[in-house]
């Protein structure tokens, strides 16, 4: 470390013009506003751990996760469950948490759910850590006390411990028994692997900052094969080497082309959305209106403006989070700044927007003062400029009359060095000819004297008075009592309580901007696509959708003909759709899945119109996702995916097959598919609205299905231009009269002698008649087969004692025989 001008000469020194006087003198590399901007966005982007407490009995649930992604608490109310655990398989897959923890002392249907869970090495992202308790750990008594106990910043320090049960009472229902148990768990579990907090003081707890509930009721039923079949999601790595590691990038998707979220919570909330779409009617509607209000060309100039606010909302429960830890940031301040004020622009627009709309009158009412006070307070206090510039918390003038009067002595720190060095130089062993003073941010005063012959031991450089730091290049540094006290620190922890304080308001404000940002991106991409809003009809059981569209496909393809859908009441619950190879049949069917999908969230869908039937599920054959770490055929991954239809679709479900039976024999794939269709349409007016896309026509010609109401017959319509065959992509009742396969196969390039060959075959298999070999090749075939007969006979050795000519021949001629055959 280099000394502020060392003299060899028994003079004190202040600050000349080594690196140690510029380092004070100077001001460090302020950070831009871009700079500090993007070192949030990476915070906001580091990867959450979730974990998860369950408990089941008597048919119930009850489970709580904790988020470290914000430092939350979420809770479901004691649910019932099936024994299969439907429920809670659910809630794995939507929230993947790092590790699932439970009572050892389990009902069996747990026990095995759990083995089964842990046995899952094909699980993605990976499986998580199961984590057995004592059953003590989770007693009824004990968890209601860890829970009033706990130390929670969102409570103000000024409740008695009366008001704080009250309060906590009106979060969580300390009725639902299993919740409570599961809660008081999951605090154990936390405290004792000091999630988040393993580095700090044993006396440092894990943050908690709010408790959250979560239903799943009202719910539609998607599972992880339809949302990949559909490109709901699409995950793909990285093309940036440096980026390979931050995880993957969102490929072509629904989710891709609908997320413009300003902010990441707004994006992760569409996310969460998306997961659990819902046919909960006020919910869905709440969502329309507030889309259908940005679509008015008059509400335009209104939407871009929240739209820019939105972007200075940032990640508010991270910086939360560190002001809990006493970790807090140079630029949280600033960014905290930022997003109060853009908080309070938020709301000031939203109270002159209609008050009918729920959105808009909750955020009215919502942003409370309590913003006008934190931002007051962050405004009137905190020295940004200083702070950046120096990387430490500064005030502002005028706060502290001590601070102030401080940094006037500080300000002329040169002369005000050499004086404090020339003080101590003279209460120092008169053997020590020169000393420094130098100043280190974050550090202090440090006396820097030069190392005599007589300093050897570690005693031999104590000092009265002064405590030995560090030797560096020659030179003794020794702490002196810092004229400045930190203040300022202080000054910090009073502004992180009172912000900690305010935390709920800070959290309400997140959650209410996050869904803000939301349907200002469903109502910019519905602008941009043309798309409509869906009406809903819970005594309808049906989809009818008026020229629907893919809303993927259109975006890829040059021109896209639009198909209408109507399923139920008179027009059928089982539509089986034949037509050529490329003719739109898969199409055709993903369309029905995404619109009705996109209703189900609350988005406006690519049609002229919709109308959507109470909807419970959604299920898909479509296409088989082979894993060699599944250890599956792709014929048991379809046979898998049909048996989830079966088994768990009711008259409400949406069921989308495309091609099943084509991966086993073809008579047995016939036979498969028809029982299976069979077995629903037996179930009559319960039958699932079911839409099959096959090229098994035999499945129409030999009547392999019972005629009557329930099922239609579509197709893809087509057009034989002499040896062309030209696609319409649309649909059309009727049954296809050939699959066309061969003019398909020209189109990908095989050779005509080849395609004209598979039409002959294809036609002789047909009437029934028998297949000939073709005259050219059998000729071909013949001479070469007799001029290997030759070849080895005169390679043969008469004269051998053990050569059976009759065994040769015999054999030989059999085999050409048969090769020629």
């Amino acid at each position: 470390m280099a000394s502020l001008g060392v003299n060899p000469s028994r003079t004190p020194q202040g600050p000349g013009h080594g690196a140690a006087s510029s380092g004070f003198s100077s001001p460090a590399p302020v950070a831009g506003p871009r700079e500090a901007e993007e070192e949030e966005v990476e915070e906001e982007e580091e990867l959450a751990e979730i974990h998860l407490c369950v408990l089941w009995n008597s048919g119930y649930m009850g489970i709580a996760y904790y988020d470290t992604s914000d430092s939350t608490i979420h809770f479901m109310p004691d649910a019932p469950d099936h024994e299969s655990l439907k429920l809670l398989q659910r809630v794995l897959d939507e929230i993947n948490p790092q590790s699932v923890v439970t009572s050892a002392k389990q009902d069996e249907n747990m026990t095995r759910f759990l083995g089964k869970l842990a046995s899952q090495e094909h699980r993605q992202p990976k499986r998580p850590e199961i984590v057995f308790l004592p059953s003590v750990d989770f007693g009824l008594e004990i968890s209601k006390q860890r829970l009033l106990s706990g130390n929670y910043s969102f409570i103000p320090d000024s409740m008695t411990a009366t008001e704080k049960i009250l309060f906590l009472s009106s979060i969580i229902p300390f009725d639902c028994l299993l919740t409570v148990r599961a809660l008081g768990g999951l605090l154990k579990f936390l405290g004792r692997r000091r999630i988040g907090v393993e580095l700090e003081d044993y006396n440092v707890s894990v943050p908690i900052l709010g408790f959250k509930k979560f239903m799943l009721t009202h719910l539609v039923n998607i599972d992880q094969d339809t949302y990949s079949v559909l490109q709901i999601f699409k995950s793909e790595s990285h093309p940036s080497a440096y980026k390979v590691a931050s995880g993957l990038k969102e490929g072509l998707s629904l989710f891709g082309i609908l997320n413009r979220c300003r902010c990441k919570r707004g994006e992760k909330l569409l996310r969460l959305w998306f997961t659990r779409p819902t046919h909960d009617l006020g919910e869905l509607n709440s969502r329309l209106d507030v889309i259908q209000f940005f679509l008015l060309p008059q509400n335009l100039d209104m939407a871009q403006m929240l739209h820019r606010l939105l972007g200075h909302i940032k990640n508010v429960p991270l910086i939360l989070k560190r002001m809990k830890l006493s970790h807090t940031k140079v630029s949280d301040w600033q960014v905290l700044y930022k997003t109060v004020y853009g908080a309070l622009g938020l709301r000031d627009a939203c109270r002159s927007l209609p008050q009918s709309i729920q959105l808009f009158r909750d955020i009215a009412q919502e942003f409370s003062d309590d913003l006008h006070h934190i931002a007051s307070l962050i405004g009137k206090v905190v020295d940004f400029e200083g702070s950046l510039a120096e990387n430490r918390f500064t005030v502002l003038p005028n706060i502290d009359p001590e601070i102030d009067e401080k940094k006037r002595r500080l300000m002329g720190l040169p002369s005000f060095l050499t004086e404090v060095a020339r003080k101590e130089l003279e209460n120092l062993d008169s053997r020590i000819p020169s000393c420094s003073v130098i100043y280190i941010p974050l550090i202090g005063f440090l006396l820097s004297i030069p190392r005599l012959p007589f300093m050897v031991e570690a005693s031999d450089f104590e000092i009265n008075g002064l405590d030995f730091m560090q030797l560096r290049e020659g030179l003794t540094l020794h702490s002196l009592p810092h004229p400045l006290p930190d203040q300022e620190t202080l000054l910090m922890y009073q502004l992180q309580c009172q912000v900690l304080a305010r935390a709920a308001v800070l959290t309400q404000v997140l959650d209410l901007a996050s869904r803000l940002d939301v349907l200002l991106a469903l109502a910019s991409a519905a602008r941009d696509y043309g798309y409509s809003r869906p009406r809903y009809s819970p005594q309808v059981l049906g989809v009818r959708i008026q020229n629907g569209r893919h809303p993927l496909m259109e975006l890829c393809a040059r021109t896209f003909v639009p198909n209408s859908t109507e399923c139920g009441g008179d027009k059928g619950r089982v539509k089986v759709i034949t037509g050529p190879n490329s003719s739109g049949k898969s199409i055709y069917l993903k369309q029905v899945g995404l619109i009705t999908f996109m209703a189900l969230v609350g988005s406006f869908v690519p049609a002229e119109e919709a109308e959507i039937g109470a909807v419970d599920a959604i299920f898909t054959r479509i296409h088989s996702c082979e894993s060699i770490s599944l250890g599956l055929s792709t014929f048991m991954i379809d046979l898998n995916q049909v048996a989830k239809a079966v088994n768990n679709a009711t008259a409400q479900s949406l069921v989308l097959i495309d091609e099943f039976g084509k991966g086993t024999n073809t008579v047995d794939g016939l036979a498969l598919l028809a029982a299976v269709l069979r077995h629903w349409l037996a179930r009559g007016p319960t039958c699932p609205h079911i839409f099959v896309a096959t090229n098994f026509l035999s499945l129409v010609q030999l009547q392999l299905l019972p005629q009557g109401p329930l099922v239609q017959y579509l197709t893809m319509e087509t057009c034989e231009d002499g040896n062309d065959l030209v696609f319409f992509y649309q649909v059309c009742e009727g049954v296809a009269k050939a699959s066309h396969a061969s003019h398909t196969a020209a189109q990908a390039g095989l050779p005509d002698k080849l395609v004209a060959r598979g039409k002959e075959v294809s036609d002789l298999i047909r009437s029934g008649k028998p297949i000939k070999p073709v005259k050219d090749l059998l000729k071909k075939n013949q001479m070469e087969n007799c001029q290997t007969l030759v070849d080895k006979f005169m390679k043969l050795d008469l004269e051998d004692p053990n050569l059976d000519l009759n065994i040769f021949m015999s054999q030989e001629v059999l085999s050409a025989a048969t090769s020629i055959l």
